[in-house]
């Protein structure tokens, strides 16, 4: 299949794509501060730079888009028809450094949460409260999905 559009439209149009501040981002931030968390965003010391840092509890929160981040099974997941090469590389090595990183924060004694841009598109009020019942208790990791399951708890390594 060949691409629509030229490559310099492309690349414009990939280069708006933001990596702070996107839309599932902002939501949970609303969602955590509504329920009277406080918190600071980008983490840039920590490993994976977490977009929500809660030091208070040593929680890091992921806010994934379920396409740059190879959502597994997932509906907004589809892989690219055109440079099918390029994209499966690079979801892969994104996927690998996610895990590099939770690992990384899971060693130095810090409990990890991911939610899934699909938990938040399906009911954003529930992800939010159930993310923010994880934060108040002392379970280790938390995977928000849209699965069927409410709540994955990630293995420690």
């Amino acid at each position: 299949m060949v691409d629509v559009m030229s490559p310099d439209k492309r690349s414009a149009l990939m280069s708006r794509i933001r990596g702070k501040d996107t839309a599932p981002e902002v939501l949970v931030r609303k969602l955590l501060w509504r329920s009277g968390l406080r918190f600071r965003l980008h983490g840039s010391g920590l490993p994976g730079r977490p977009d929500i840092v809660l030091r208070r509890w040593r929680v890091a929160v992921f806010v994934h888009g379920c396409f740059w981040h190879h959502h597994d099974n997932c509906p907004l997941f589809r892989l690219p028809a055109t440079r099918t090469d390029f994209w499966e590389a690079k979801l892969v090595r994104n996927r690998a450094r996610d895990l590099d990183a939770i690992r990384m924060l899971r060693v130095a004694g810090w409990r990890v949460a991911v939610v899934w841009e699909c938990a938040l598109r399906h009911n954003p009020q529930d992800t939010g409260s159930r993310l923010v019942s994880w934060i108040r208790s002392d379970s280790t990791g938390v995977e928000l999905l849209n699965r069927g399951e409410s709540v994955v708890q990630m293995e420690a390594t």
